[in-house]
C-alpha cells in the first residue's frame, strides 16, 4: 500500500507543472525567431535615414499571475539598413536589448503587452570604425498562443540612443515556450 501512495504522489509530482502550464499558458522560458521593418532616423547627423530588415533571435521568461503576465527578455539582432554618408557606406549593425515585459490577456490565447529596458546598438563604416550607442527602448506587441507551447508575435519599438539616434522597428516573431 505505502508502494502505491509513494508512486501517486510522485506522478502527482510530476504532473502538477503540466497541469500549472495548461493553467497559465504564459508561464515559462521561450525562444524566439524575429524578422521585420528596422529605420534609423540619424536627426539630421547627414548620415540619413538608413531603413532595411531585421533579423534576429531572443530568449525570455514570463510568470502569468491571473490575467497579468510578467517578463524579461534579452535579443540580439541585426539590419541591412545601411546608406552612403561622406563617401563610405554606413551599416546599420547589431542591436542588443535587455529589458522587461508586463501584459494582460486579451483572451485565452492571447496576449497584449508593453516593453522597456536598455539597448546598445553598433553603427559600422566601412573600412574604418564601428560606434556604439547606448539607449533606451521601448515597444507594445501581442502575442498569440498556437497549437502547443508554439507561440506568434507581432510588435512595435522605439528605441532612442545617444547622439540623437532614434530606431522604428515593426517585428514579427514565431517561438516556442518550454
Amino acid at each position: 500500500m505505502k508502494t502505491v501512495i509513494f508512486a501517486a504522489m510522485a506522478a502527482a509530482a510530476f504532473a502538477t507543472p503540466a497541469f500549472a502550464q495548461d493553467a497559465a499558458p504564459f508561464t515559462g522560458a521561450r525562444a524566439e525567431v524575429l524578422a521585420g521593418y528596422d529605420k534609423l532616423d540619424t536627426n539630421g547627423s547627414g548620415l540619413g535615414n538608413p531603413d532595411g530588415f531585421l533579423y534576429g533571435i531572443a530568449l525570455g521568461y514570463d510568470a502569468q499571475m491571473g490575467g497579468a503576465v510578467l517578463g524579461i527578455e534579452g535579443e540580439i539582432s541585426d539590419s541591412t539598413a545601411n546608406t552612403e554618408a561622406f563617401g563610405t557606406d554606413v551599416d546599420a549593425a547589431r542591436d542588443l536589448y535587455i529589458g522587461a515585459r508586463a501584459g494582460f490577456l486579451v483572451g485565452p490565447q492571447a496576449l497584449a503587452y508593453v516593453k522597456a529596458g536598455y539597448t546598445n546598438a553598433r553603427i559600422e563604416y566601412q573600412g574604418c570604425c564601428a560606434e556604439n550607442g547606448d539607449g533606451v527602448r521601448v515597444g507594445a506587441g501581442l502575442e498569440y498562443k498556437l497549437n502547443g507551447q508554439m507561440f506568434v508575435k507581432g510588435e512595435y519599438r522605439y528605441s532612442n540612443y545617444e547622439a540623437d539616434v532614434e530606431r522604428h522597428q515593426v517585428v514579427a516573431g514565431l517561438g516556442i515556450r518550454f
